[in-house]
């Protein structure tokens, strides 16, 4: 599975693909591997990175086109 989202989003954060593994602590080629399709991505990273573009794990991973992250739950 190509994450397609994962691509366009950091395209539009005028990022490269090594800004983004230097950010997760990877090599440039994994996180191309991830990008792609060729290799899946660990939910750790999925997770950050959707911290990090302030936006929903299923935007990333496609399941929605809302980029919009849901909002916080109250735990109390």
């Amino acid at each position: 599975m190509a994450y397609i989202q994962m691509k366009q989003i950091r395209e539009d954060h005028d990022l490269s693909q090594k800004d983004v593994a230097d950010y997760l602590g990877i090599a440039r080629s994994t996180y191309a591997s991830y990008e792609i399709g060729i290799r899946p991505m660990p939910a750790e990273y999925v997770s950050r990175l959707a911290d990090f573009y302030k936006t929903s794990t299923d935007y990333l991973l496609g399941r929605t086109q809302i980029q919009v992250p849901y909002p916080a739950q109250n735990t109390k």
